[in-house]
């Protein structure tokens, strides 16, 4: 790109200045949540050419950030493009002056005024103060560690928060602070967390309990600015779980698509903390991923988990167990021209011990000579005196030749039902399949798995593409589909804000 390309955007000294130089400011791009100058460089509209305006970015990391875009359908924040390849935390703060976030058809603009007569309805960038966690609360701007705290000591004893208003009545609040930051929050109550101690899930909805997932994208996460190397965290106080459920043992399985997580995503010490922290405050045994930008991502989670670097998974009061992982040599799927990988990880300590995995090729050719994607990873595991088979499939995939990612119910290819899964469930008597589907569990497209004498464990009616900024979902993708014997010993299920768990009786 050589060196003529120096047109960066002039900035006002600060962007929560109006009067400065009589500039035009405007809310529809969001950085940190707070008002930014219109002027800056839209990252979910720019051309990689406009990107390459940005100091440090040339072709190849502009490239990656547009790859990157639409691989998680936009960026919902300044932050996410520090888990760019190329990018990171130290090039973020060279250009986040720079750029700003707003959708791809416009947000719409409101005044200073107009917002805060609004203000206790839900807006779709700020953040929910009955459901944000510290670390979230630390990233609104003017709001320290304490604060947070104070905030969410508040939020326990006396309940939801009614209105922003309400958050005067927190220590170390008052209402300068409160005007500052109350264009990035809102109060949504229809999710609040709590703590369970009878085989319930933390950050379980106490108003609807239905299974969840979740994608882990970056919105999902709000990291601090920057993404740095090390994040202050406050968790809630939760009580290890006994392993025990209405009085009977149990081996909770869950699911996860981990969306285009690559080495670098998984590198983020806020994403390790979303991931280990979920794992070990739920009491998950046997998770199964789909979704892996680079195969060596898992282990990352992996390490944390038997390592413990971070200080909320060093702090965990139960015990962390002896945590291994696997993923396909091979990529299962493809997405937006990319590889996907597909992985187990596992509590060893729990008694589970891999038998073997495999992906279930099909013979069917995708036109180039590879196999048709996507294909189910298998894995067969001792648990106890019994043997659990879990087939991993990750259907929500685009398709050679498709642009939309649909699946058409005139496409075999959609579930890729060969003879080696027809075999492989017939010949199972505790078998498992699970994993995103792209589709509810009422689809015609999934009746083969009805024909195999499966069974959804998750109702149609009950969404699971659920995250901080689609509190209620919108469709029932992720699933379980258990087999007669398998559904016999289930105990039911848990809905939480981050994944849904499948929990049985010991095998």
């Amino acid at each position: 790109m050589g060196g003529i390309l120096g047109c960066h955007r002039s900035l006002p000294k600060d962007p929560m200045d109006f009067c400065q130089n009589k500039r035009k400011f405007s809310a529809a791009c969001n950085f940190s949540h707070i008002l930014v100058n219109q002027e800056r460089l839209n990252i979910n509209t720019a051309t990689e050419e406009e990107l390459m305006t940005l100091p440090g970015v040339n072709r190849t990391v502009a490239r990656n950030i547009v790859e990157y875009r639409e691989c998680i359908d936009g960026f919902k924040k300044v932050e996410d493009l520090a888990l760019v390849s190329g990018v990171g935390a130290t090039k973020l703060e060279v250009i986040k002056l720079e750029i700003c976030v707003s959708n791809r058809t416009g947000s719409s603009q409101h005044s200073p005024s107009s917002l805060r007569k609004d203000h206790d309805h839900p807006v779709s960038t700020g953040i929910n103060i009955n459901t944000a966690t510290p670390s979230q609360l630390m990233s609104i701007r003017g709001i320290t560690e304490k604060t947070a705290k104070n905030i969410i000591v508040y939020r326990n004893v006396h309940g939801p928060f009614k209105s922003v208003d309400d958050l005067v009545k927190v220590d170390h609040m008052n209402s300068s602070l409160l005007d500052r930051i109350r264009f990035q929050v809102f109060v949504d109550r229809s999710r609040t967390q709590s703590t369970n101690t009878n085989g319930g899930l933390t950050n379980a909805s106490k108003s609807h309990s239905s299974p969840t997932s979740v994608s882990l994208q970056s919105e999902d996460l709000d990291l601090p600015p920057g993404g740095p190397p090390q994040i202050v965290s406050a968790r809630p106080v939760v009580e290890p779980f006994s392993g025990l459920r209405d009085g009977k043992a149990v081996v909770r399985v869950a699911t996860w698509n981990l969306q285009c997580c690559s080495n670098e995503k998984a590198n983020n010490p806020g994403v390790k903390e979303v991931v280990c922290m979920t794992l070990l405050e739920n009491d998950i045994k046997l998770l199964a991923v789909q979704d892996l930008a680079d195969g060596e991502s898992l282990e990352k989670f992996c390490a944390e988990l038997n390592q413990g670097t971070l200080p909320s998974v060093q702090k965990w009061g139960g015990p962390r167990g002896t945590w291994k992982c696997i993923v396909s040599d091979k990529p299962t799927g493809q997405i937006h021209k990319r590889a996907a990988f597909s992985g187990f990880l596992w509590n060893s300590a729990s008694g589970i011990e891999l038998k073997d995995a495999v992906i279930l090729e099909s013979p069917r050719s995708s036109g180039n000579g590879r196999p048709a994607l996507p294909q189910p990873y298998l894995a067969r595991f001792k648990i106890g005196l019994s043997e659990l088979t879990v087939m991993n499939f990750h259907l929500g995939l685009t398709q050679p030749g498709e642009q939309n990612g649909n699946i058409h119910a005139d496409d075999s290819r959609s579930l890729h039902v060969t003879d080696a899964v027809r075999d492989t469930i017939r010949g199972e008597n505790l078998l498992l399949a699970l994993g995103d589907f792209g589709l509810p569990p009422d689809s015609r497209e999934l009746d083969p798995l009805r024909m195999e004498k499966l069974s959804a464990l998750v109702p149609p009616t009950q969404f699971t593409n659920i995250s901080t900024h689609n509190l209620q979902g919108s469709r029932c993708v992720d699933n379980m589909w258990a087999t007669h014997t398998l559904k016999n010993i289930y105990t039911g299920m848990g809905g939480g804000h981050l994944l849904w768990l499948f929990t049985s009786q010991t095998l």
